[in-house]
């Protein structure tokens, strides 16, 4: 769908995409309510498998050894305790990630279907015979790289920044009110705007983190329905990307590298273009 003309807080005239809502009415109307869950059954069974798979992975490999930490610990051992943790689940992810990642490969196929009106992938199985057979086996992974490395940097980003703000910036010392009156009234209140706000950094520090790996995330997708034969993957829809780097770079010089991360105020790039029917 082509943008729309539009005025930013500034008064000045700037180009909208269409907004999330602006394209559930337009499926809405061509599929019915039913198109808004294209991909749904795969995807589902990507989210299970991902689950099954990490409940299983604890199983196998029990943290029994890994230690919580404490304020009590010095900046060293805390480190040390926060690096094991990470690496502990970014084990988990990257095997979750690579099984399930078939299952997202065909979610996302059958997701953009609907700008070609085609229906080369419906069910699962059938979408897994089809692929093996013109792709083979890599053809469940395409995508893969990109995906993983938007998680391994999520993880360790999210975690090692949430350390540090705990550490430097949050102050055990400082009590509710001054003088120390609140002490007398509520012994534990001394820590616990402390301990509040450490229950929110990581929480923060996810939703900030989020937001600068989602071009790993965007790629990933992009790769996964690139050149599989469907017309929202080719030109001139998409050119036909040699490899997640190659998109990578195109959605860089396009300034698209974010484009999607938006519900709403989606505004087109200096460098877009876009394909018109």
């Amino acid at each position: 769908m082509p943008p729309t003309l539009g005025t930013n807080v500034l008064g000045r005239k700037v180009l909208y995409l269409p907004s999330f809502f602006t394209y559930a009415k337009y499926i809405v109307q061509v599929d019915g309510k039913i198109g808004l869950f294209r991909g749904l059954s795969p995807r589902l069974m990507s989210n299970a498998l991902s689950t099954v798979t990490r409940g299983s992975m604890k199983k196998v490999f029990p943290p029994d050894e890994m230690e919580q930490v404490s304020n009590k610990d010095d900046m060293k051992t805390s480190l040390k305790k926060v690096v094991k943790e990470t690496s502990y689940e970014m084990m988990m992810q990257c095997v979750s990630r690579m099984l399930a990642h078939p299952l997202h490969v065909i979610s996302m196929r059958c997701m953009v279907q609907f700008v070609g009106r085609e229906a080369k992938y419906s069910g699962v199985l059938s979408s897994i015979g089809k692929i093996f057979k013109e792709e083979g086996l890599l053809g469940f992974f395409v995508g893969l790289i990109p995906h993983l490395l938007g998680d391994v940097v999520f993880l360790w980003g999210c975690n090692l920044l949430a350390h540090f703000i705990n550490a430097y910036l949050v102050d055990d010392s400082v009590s509710d009110t001054p003088g120390g009156l609140g002490n007398d009234q509520n012994p534990g209140s001394q820590f616990s705007q402390a301990l509040a706000i450490r229950s929110y950094t990581k929480f923060v520090m996810g939703i900030a983190v989020s937001m600068l790996t989602y071009p790993f995330l965007l790629v990933g997708d992009l790769m996964a329905v690139n050149n599989c034969g469907l017309r929202a993957g080719l030109p001139p829809y998409s050119p036909v990307f040699k490899s997640w780097i190659h998109c990578w770079k195109y959605l860089s010089v396009q300034g698209q590298l974010f484009r999607g991360s938006s519900l709403l105020f989606r505004r087109v790039s200096s460098g877009s273009c876009f394909a018109l029917e």
